[in-house]
């Protein structure tokens, strides 16, 4: 039976910290692309209010941009009309109805992944070297009942 050798628990160990560290060295764009989206606060008009017992309900606000009126659509339910709420419009909206959304949300994901992400990995790797030490320690042998 090969005795277990730092060289053996070395080859384990080493891919998964060099994955770990490439990880890292990679940035938050391993575990999903940052997207910072320009966009610009504007205070919006509920005109036309949604119910809430539509699936996919959609509000159409009106707001002031660059000195100009124009009209959204928030994706949401439930404001009344004439309500006031803050918006956010895209900085190039472009022209006809601009899809807007609550200032208060940012689309994508969370700022979790990237912590998540990592916690996993090292379980993996972990894993890995535990599965490989396994293996080089070889089968254990049970004593004989008498």
């Amino acid at each position: 039976m090969p005795s277990l050798t730092w060289k053996a628990l070395g080859v384990a160990a080493l891919p998964g910290l060099l994955v770990l560290l490439v990880s890292w060295w990679m940035g938050p764009s391993l575990f999903g692309p940052v997207v910072t989206e320009e966009r610009q606060v504007v205070r919006a008009t509920v005109t036309l209010p949604a119910d809430c017992t539509t699936p996919g309900a959609e509000e159409t606000v009106a707001f002031e941009l660059n000195g100009e009126q124009r009209n959204g659509i928030l994706s949401g339910c439930g404001h009344d009309q004439d309500e006031q709420l803050d918006v956010a419009v895209p900085a190039d909206p472009g022209s006809g109805l601009i899809e807007v959304r609550h200032a208060s949300t940012v689309r994508g994901t969370s700022d979790l992944r990237r912590p998540v992400g990592l916690a996993l990995l090292v379980l993996s790797c972990g894993a890995g070297g535990l599965y490989a030490y396994l293996v080089v320690r070889g089968p254990r042998r049970v004593p004989a009942l008498a």
